[in-house]
């Protein structure tokens, strides 16, 4: 179904109202303040500050070398040609390539009435200072992504749940129908949550970092860590008393996923369990040591994955992470 973005929606107003303003003020080429506005809103806040520098600073730029080389040379196609070829590698160096083409619709107006004065430059910056700053006063509002992270961060936290109560539900049978699909879907709503945080950070321009961010990371490394698991599981059995055990805490845990910090209780928990491990009569056959092995190394991937969770301590407080 077709809809209008609301990205889509502030160009529209932003070329709108900035047309209508330098029209409004009388300028020459009163329309280009609307390509000037269209140019500088971006996706983000902190990527239109910068474009709308970057802007900024090359149209200074390109009126200082087309009224130079214009007034010098004369008003004809070689000598644009001769303005690109030392306008664009000086706006690489400065870093203001993205104001290349802003700055070669206001280094063409130059061209076109074929002179330079004062009022002619002060046109021209007017239309400049118009057509960014209605881009700025456009990406003041940036649509809350945090419903949606949060939305992300729910349906993360369902799939790790289903993946360890299925890796209980493995050790318990020997055997299950699962499908792993909880495992690639995971990986892909990290992948997405990291995009959108990183996005909603550059949509704070004073915040260097997000929690959000954080979070998804700790997860990945933690989807890392249950997917070096899989394959321990194949050789854990129930009938070894160990493997019972293992079950039982892996569904406890799969219960227990959420925001909150609690796995310094599970390590615990976990310590108390490779204890008692350490109490129990040694191994009495080949095939028992190699599943009380398997146990062993699994009871540590558990560990890290646990570690990990209790390493992440947020700095900036979130409802949905209290």
């Amino acid at each position: 179904m077709f809809r209008i973005g609301y990205r889509t929606l502030k160009t529209a107003l932003g070329a709108a109202l900035a047309i209508g303003i330098a029209q409004w003020l009388q300028l020459d080429f009163y329309a280009s303040a609307g390509i000037i506005t269209v140019l500088c809103i971006q996706k983000t806040k902190k990527k239109s500050f910068q474009t709308s520098w970057a802007r900024f600073l090359a149209c200074l730029i390109g009126l200082f070398f087309a009224a130079v080389l214009f007034e010098a040379l004369g008003y004809n196609p070689l000598v644009l040609g001769l303005l690109l070829l030392l306008f664009i590698p000086v706006t690489l160096i400065v870093r203001a390539q993205a104001g290349i083409v802003t700055s070669l619709v206001v280094m063409l107006h130059l061209y076109t009435l074929e002179a330079v004065s004062v009022p002619i430059i002060l046109n021209e910056l007017i239309l400049i200072v118009i057509g960014i700053g209605c881009a700025l006063l456009m990406n003041i509002y940036m649509p809350s992504v945090e419903t949606e992270l949060a939305k992300d961060q729910q349906e993360l936290e369902d799939r790790i749940r289903t993946i360890l109560h299925e890796f209980a539900v493995y050790v318990r049978k020997g055997d299950s129908s699962w499908t792993g699909k909880e495992i690639t879907e995971a990986a892909e709503i990290v992948d997405r949550g990291k995009n959108t945080a990183l996005q909603n950070l550059e949509n704070h321009v004073l915040r260097y970092e997000d929690l959000f961010y954080h979070y998804f990371k700790m997860r990945e490394k933690q989807l890392d860590i249950l997917e070096r698991m899989m394959p321990l599981l194949t050789s854990v059995d129930t009938k070894v008393k160990q493997g019972e055990m293992v079950a039982v805490f892996l569904e406890k845990l799969s219960g227990a996923v959420h925001p909150e910090n609690t796995a310094h209780m599970f390590i615990d928990e976990l310590e108390e369990l490779q204890a008692s491990f350490r109490e129990m009569p040694l191994p009495q056959s080949r095939e028992e040591f190699e599943t009380r092995s398997a146990i062993l190394q699994l009871i540590k991937e558990l560990e890290q994955y646990l570690i990990i969770k209790r390493h992440f301590k947020p700095k900036r407080e979130y409802t949905m992470f209290r």
